[in-house]
């Protein structure tokens, strides 16, 4: 008889281009969350942000807000 389990899916790349929304649990707990304000802004979590750019291990997000860019650690960051 056949295994029938679905293979495990990798989570899909975040490249340039790709909406996003950040990860409570993982931002949270982040030097980036310690070095902003206690209380993060909603929209981080709510999404879509876009993904302008990827250098390393961060991301530039930007929101369809009129707020500034951020940069961000790629596993803090979820896809849309």
């Amino acid at each position: 008889m056949a295994d029938t389990a679905p293979a495990p899916t990798k989570p899909t790349p975040i490249k340039k281009g790709s909406l996003v929304k950040v990860s409570a649990a993982r931002y949270a707990s982040s030097l980036e969350a310690a070095a902003s304000d206690p209380q993060p802004p909603a929209y981080l979590f709510e999404g879509p942000g876009e993904v302008l750019a990827v250098k390393g291990d961060y991301a530039q997000l930007r929101w369809r807000l009129p707020v500034p860019d951020v940069w961000l650690r790629l596993d803090q960051l979820e896809a849309c």
